[in-house]
């Protein structure tokens, strides 16, 4: 099952459920994802029974599945992305064996297509390919293993970052405010079940193809997670409950032949340049730069949609 949200002018869109060739919709029978989630147990049997599309879906229309969600965590689960960042932000990490995460900006997701606005290219424009999952409502201290069944949804995400601020910010022993700007989401929040067998051990094991001004960044594939996403949703409902909605990300994807296939931020690239060559070498987005992200399945499908975005000047 794949769902998306239309623009109607309303600040949470109306959900509607999306054909399997991805051209056609019917609508769903709440008006929002946010509602579907908060009563998933009687919604989600009556979004998998509609089988027919009626109506044509226009690309242009299309947010960000969930256009503001009630809590954004964002995980940082590949280890070989977190090294190579503590390197580039010259950051000594805490060992503790647990998930890294923070607290994010959740109040607005970018649309797959929407251009993002900053105010300057100074604070080092950087997007971040990864994958999330939205959960429905998780008791406090639930297990790893029960976690798993709260995963109801499986999305796309550009988390846009601000690298010239992030070190600083990290630095204080606070969290990231000024650095996170609102991350995208790709038009089509699907069910686990989508992705077949490329959906294992609570990994998104697909390609995150990466694109910047047309010329491929990177290909990483999700499965190298040190923490699967149960385990981050575990982690993240340790010490309260999860409110229908969540959204929780497995940071940028990234694996350790990154000099093969390449990276999902340009941070990452830039701390291989300064592992090879003592210095970084690859600049940070100018407006007027574009990026392309699809998560593609091994026989060529990409049940996320599509993010397609331009960096603009606010």
């Amino acid at each position: 099952m794949r769902l998306a949200t239309l623009d109607d002018g309303t600040p949470d869109g109306r959900l509607v459920v999306v054909s399997p060739e991805g051209d056609r919709f019917a609508p769903a029978p709440v008006d929002t994802l946010q509602q579907a989630m908060e009563s998933w147990a009687f919604v989600a049997p009556v979004l998998a029974g509609i089988s027919e599309f009626p109506e044509e879906l226009d690309a242009a229309l299309l947010r960000a599945p969930l256009p503001r969600a009630w809590q954004w965590l964002d995980g940082s689960a590949f280890a070989c992305h977190g090294d190579l960042m503590d390197k580039a932000l010259g950051v000594v990490p805490v060992k503790t064996g647990k998930p890294l995460m923070y607290q994010g900006t959740s109040d607005k997701f970018y649309g797959p297509a929407e251009d993002v606005r900053f105010l300057t290219e100074e604070t080092g424009i950087d997007f971040e390919g990864e994958f999330g999952v939205i959960v429905d409502a998780v008791p406090m201290g639930t297990s790893a293993a029960d976690c798993m069944k709260h995963i109801r949804l499986i999305v796309q995400i550009n988390d846009w970052s601000l690298r010239k601020l992030a070190g600083p910010e990290m630095k204080t022993g606070f969290g990231w405010v000024q650095a996170k700007p609102p991350c995208s989401m790709a038009p089509f929040a699907v069910t686990p079940e989508e992705l077949g067998g490329e959906w294992r051990d609570g990994r998104v094991c697909m390609d995150l193809l990466v694109d910047w001004n047309g010329q491929r960044f990177g290909a990483a594939n999700g499965e190298p997670m040190g923490h699967g996403f149960h385990e981050l949703v575990a982690h993240a409902c340790a010490t309260r409950d999860l409110v229908a909605g969540t959204v929780i990300g497995s940071g940028t994807v990234s694996n350790a032949n990154y000099r093969e296939i390449g990276s999902s931020c340009i941070a990452e690239r830039r701390g291989i340049e300064l592992v090879d060559f003592g210095e970084p070498r690859t600049e940070f987005m100018r407006f007027g730069d574009t990026v392309r992200m699809q998560g593609t399945l091994a026989d060529g499908r990409a049940p996320f949609g599509v993010i397609e975005q331009k960096v603009v000047k606010a």
